[in-house]
């Protein structure tokens, strides 16, 4: 079973998991940024939100969450192989914080379609 399709499959959600716990214990940009999701989601049960707004709010929050993840893992790597200063190091890691900001800009975007008719 170990070796099996399903077995390999059951493993990696376990190290997917991990890897999540990991990012919450750890990064302080997750961190935030879960503590926003959090915020935002108590804000959808206030105003009652609909599925379809739901639908959006939590796959705004699963966008930032998984681009902060993946920029913290580049981060890490980037780290990894050249711990000193390098400009092309830097380069990288200014690339991938700007995915971040593409995901957080779209998510605020998504935000104000959702929240904006509610407060006026």
């Amino acid at each position: 079973m170990r070796d099996s399709f399903l077995g390999k499959r059951i493993r990696g959600g376990g190290y997917a998991i991990k890897g999540a716990w990991l990012l919450l214990r750890h990064e302080p940009s997750i961190q935030v940024q879960f503590g926003i999701a959090i915020i935002i989601t108590i804000t959808g049960i206030y105003f009652d939100i609909t599925k379809t707004e739901w639908l959006f709010q939590f796959t705004a929050i699963g966008l930032v969450m998984a681009a902060e993840g993946l920029n913290s893992a580049i981060e890490a790597l980037a780290d990894f192989v050249h711990p000193d200063f390098h400009s092309k190091i830097g380069h990288i890691k200014d690339v991938a914080a700007g995915g971040v900001f593409f995901a957080a800009l779209i998510a605020v975007i998504i935000g104000g379609f959702i929240y904006i008719p509610y407060l006026f």
